[in-house]
């Protein structure tokens, strides 16, 4: 499907499950605590959570539980369960990514409701979206440029929804010729002929500002200042939690992530890895699917990421969380990983994150799906010989092939199913915080993408460059 680049129509009663999940999600069961956590109501949530943080202020909680978004209405949040030297447990916000994948990795809730969370998007959060909004005429669709199996999905979905065709888009960095803007409103050319687009699901995930403006007419789920804020973006995604955590601090609520050092220059890197101790990860701000992640735990590895030819200005370095034995000290102090469940055969942990996605509805955040992903090689106690700490420490599935080409390592996926859910050790009390962990990272986004628009509806693109000091990406953006 990548290959032909064209322009698909999905006609109404055309999902079909096989294409839209995984092959082994497809006869997985859904494990019962995350069918609980999902049938679970906001005030069931805000008693259990409020009984075990007795500090934390229950009716700002159910404000922010009810919340609803302008901008980012749909994220997920990469999470990793941790613990400190004294044992004390954390769910850490290692990024939150606008518009993340996860549908095709979820167990069907309701066996007999084959859309899952696809139609539960459509349905709770994209259309009531389009409720009193002034549209263009036109059509919908779904513009993406990764991830086929669920931009399908959406657009299947949706087609059942309206009860009208849906026009599924490719927008890769090279098929322009196929859509264009024009006073704001998208157009594609379907056989020749050019129509116009009133609304649309957005899976354009790799720099979507080089080929989708900032402000269009068409309705965008979600826009693209939501990436540029923090979705797509980690330099400016920092500065939203430790705005908003400063915003909330007499709440008892805070977003808990690694310890941040921002708007570095890549000479300035290898000091804010001293500074941890010598160990750190860095990142490329606004590349995602574990493109631009730099695990650092040996001289080696920094000195490789010096000879790299990297095209931009800026760059973030966390703290790095390994071992107990082998862990970035921070301010914070360290932060090691839980692991998972050791296996049976040769009793090794693995790394494993958490991807949670929320949908924001008019009755406020939900959960939606969540997967988890474990690293390629065990948790060592120690490292020897600079061993490769990626190998370790990462756990993104995506592989990037090419231009517009990506696989994923399957192997390494672990469902929320009875089989492979109990791996990953954690119970509901960690379920229910990282949520509320998710929905603080996308609030405190969308709130920095409301900062970013004027009273007109316009990109304050000096307050935007203020913050982000990087010409290289200012120049990508369409304004």
């Amino acid at each position: 499907m990548y290959k032909n680049k064209i322009i698909e129509t999905i006609q109404p009663g055309n999902f079909e499950e096989e294409r839209h999940y995984y092959p082994k999600v497809l006869n997985a069961q859904i494990h019962p605590l995350i069918k609980f956590l999902l049938s679970l109501d906001s005030e069931r949530i805000i008693s259990r959570y409020c009984h075990l943080h007795p500090t934390v202020d229950r009716e700002f909680l159910r404000t922010t539980l009810a919340y609803k978004s302008k901008h980012l209405r749909w994220g997920g949040a990469d999470l990793f369960n941790v613990t400190t030297e004294s044992g004390h447990r954390k769910i850490v916000v290692v990024e939150t990514n606008s518009c993340p994948s996860g549908q095709k990795s979820m167990p069907l809730y309701d066996e007999y409701s084959d859309q899952g969370g696809y139609g539960f998007i459509i349905n709770e959060s994209f259309k009531p979206m389009l409720k009193n909004k002034k549209l263009p005429k036109g059509s919908l669709a779904v513009i993406y440029d990764k991830n086929y199996m669920e931009a399908s999905g959406y657009a299947a979905a949706m087609s059942d929804c309206f009860n009208e065709p849906v026009f599924l888009v490719p927008m890769f960095t090279d098929s322009s010729d196929h859509y264009k803007f024009e006073d704001g409103v998208l157009k594609i050319n379907n056989n020749g002929e050019w129509i116009s687009i009133k609304a649309c699901l957005r899976y354009v995930t790799q720099k979507p500002w080089t080929r989708i403006p900032v402000v269009t007419k068409t309705a965008i789920y979600n826009p693209i200042v939501a990436c540029l804020t923090g979705g797509r973006n980690k330099l400016m995604a920092s500065k939203a939690y430790e705005l908003y955590n400063a915003d909330i601090m007499d709440s008892g609520l805070k977003i808990i992530t690694p310890h941040t050092i921002n708007d570095l220059s890549k000479l300035e890197v290898p000091l804010a890895i001293k500074s941890l101790g010598g160990m750190g990860v860095i990142k490329i701000p606004y590349s995602n699917a574990g493109q631009g992640v730099y695990t650092i735990v040996s001289d080696e590895e920094l000195e490789a990421f010096n000879k790299l030819d990297l095209p931009y200005d800026q760059y973030i370095v966390q703290s790095l969380i390994g071992n107990y034995n082998w862990s970035s000290k921070s301010p914070e102090g360290q932060l090691y990983h839980v692991g998972t469940v050791p296996d049976k055969k040769n009793k090794r942990s693995f790394v494993a994150d958490l991807r949670f996605m929320i949908c924001s509805t008019p009755k406020g955040f939900r959960p939606v799906s969540i997967y988890a992903r474990k690293a390629a090689k065990p948790l060592v106690d120690d490292l020897v010989n600079s061993q490769d700490s990626w190998g370790i420490l990462g756990t993104n599935l995506s592989i990037k092939l090419g231009e517009n080409k990506w696989d994923s390592d399957t192997a390494r996926l672990v469902l929320m199913d009875r089989k492979d859910f109990n791996t990953l050790g954690l119970g509901l009390d960690d379920l229910i915080e990282a949520f509320i962990q998710t929905v603080l990272s996308v609030v405190a986004i969308d709130k920095m993408s409301i900062r970013m628009m004027n009273d007109k509806n316009k990109f304050r693109k000096k307050l935007f460059k203020s913050l982000n000091k990087d010409d290289a990406l200012m120049n990508e953006v369409l304004i």
